[in-house]
């Protein structure tokens, strides 16, 4: 199935679906892997559906079935076939859609494997693969009833070791996060475990995961490479690793990502999972993170710990970036007449969704950067990657730089996703 998403416009607002939904009613414990191919350029994105798999225990949660957040680039939605009635939904975002926003998208295409899990349904579903572009409407990509029944479902094991590092609870009660490597070899194993222990331990010194430690689950899963490192093609070096990572990502040397996403997904499937964290083992500075989708993290590097814990702020939280000075691979990505989806900036256009009722009555909208209101709530502009017309809550926060802790804001965002998972 294929479509040219600028030529239909998607009414149905997914968040106004409230009613509770009963998980047994409608799923069974497992998990459905939905695997698909989105080719696309800065106006047109084609879409296919490439494979489906059952996998192991479903790992998020059983009791917020539709999403309350409303975030990410993409969109899914799960219907009951006989009903039409919505029964799950959730949001992502991936390489894919910052593809379109880069220089290079305006004249060709590029191609990407992308994947999601859902509940695995007990009978026939519709399934609807959304986008979202950046004047915030959703279009249809795929539309596909799915029976569980079907041959076709692979039922294949993949088979790798794997070992909890911290177990609180059970699955659909915790938030769940796998860790995998990339770049170590079978005899820097134990390397790679240490490093594990390492980002986790980094991870829990910062708030609100501190505080909330108890609300994770970690597993591990060793999938050994030929060669140590990754690929940095600036430097024309080259590694055989296991998830083919790489810098110089559309371009920018720091951005460190794999397109392999099919790997990633087939090591991470031996653990149940809400989260995915790449750790590649490399010294050079870099990283990458997309909302429910993917973290990576250049692990040798003596700012890693750092970089980890803001590429998960947007991986896990979807939290935008606020800053506006570095270099970064896309252009135009907001709208300014519109309100992003990120809870962390705001264009003003829609101030009232966001954190205004955060900021006291005596600060003022906009707030200017002065000492007076160094460490208070209030809409600062900047952020976005654009000097003017996006705000962010905090004059210093580690979404804009690493020095600094999560603002008010951010980590309020992080605990509502925590509790979404764990409560």
């Amino acid at each position: 199935m294929k479509a040219k998403v600028f030529l239909v416009l998607i009414l149905f607002p997914l968040s106004m679906a409230t009613a509770q939904i009963k998980f047994d009613d409608y799923f069974t414990g497992k998990t459905l892997r939905i695997d698909y191919i989105l080719t696309v350029r800065a106006d047109t994105i084609l879409a296919s559906l490439e494979q489906l798999r059952e996998e192991g225990p479903w790992a998020g949660t059983i009791k917020h079935l539709i999403d309350p957040f409303n975030y990410g680039n993409y969109r899914i939605a799960v219907y009951d076939s006989a009903t039409n009635h919505l029964i799950y939904t959730n949001g992502y975002s991936a390489l894919s859609n910052e593809y379109q926003s880069t220089p290079l998208a305006k004249d060709h295409f590029k191609t990407f494997y992308e994947s999601v899990n859902i509940p695995f349904p007990r009978q026939t579903i519709k399934f609807v693969l959304y986008q979202r572009d950046k004047h915030m409407n959703l279009y249809p990509l795929i539309v596909r009833y799915i029976n569980p029944d079907d041959i076709f479902i692979s039922r294949e094991k993949y088979h790798y070791q794997s070992k909890d590092l911290m177990i609180n609870g059970p699955v659909n009660q915790k938030v769940d996060l796998v860790i995998i490597g990339d770049g170590y070899t079978e005899d820097e194993q134990k390397d790679f475990e240490k490093d594990a222990r390492h980002f986790m331990d980094v991870l829990f010194s910062y708030e609100p995961f501190k505080d909330m430690k108890d609300h994770f689950n970690i597993r591990i899963v060793f999938s050994p490479s030929q060669e140590s490192g990754t690929d940095i093609p600036g430097q024309n070096i080259w590694r055989n690793t296991v998830l083919n990572s790489h810098f110089y990502t559309f371009g920018t040397e720091r951005y460190l990502t794999t397109e392999d996403y099919k790997t990633v997904k087939d090591i991470a499937s031996v653990v149940p999972y809400d989260q995915i964290i790449v750790l590649v083992n490399t010294a050079k500075y870099g990283g990458g993170g997309f909302y429910n989708y993917l973290n990576l993290t250049a692990a040798k590097n003596p700012l890693a710990g750092m970089v980890f814990v803001h590429e998960f702020g947007h991986a896990f939280a979807g939290l935008a970036d606020e800053y506006w000075t570095s270099d970064v691979a896309v252009e135009d990505f907001y709208d300014l007449k519109k309100e992003p989806w990120e809870p962390n900036i705001t264009t003003l256009v829609n101030f009232d969704s966001k954190w205004k009722d955060m900021v006291a009555d005596t600060i003022p909208i906009p707030t200017p950067s002065t000492p007076e209101y160094k460490n208070v709530v209030g809409v600062f502009e900047g952020g976005g990657y654009v000097a003017h017309g996006i705000y962010r809550p905090m004059q210093n926060c580690l979404m804009r730089s690493l020095s600094y802790p999560f603002c008010d804001v951010c980590q309020k965002s992080i605990k509502d996703i925590i509790k979404y998972y764990s409560e």
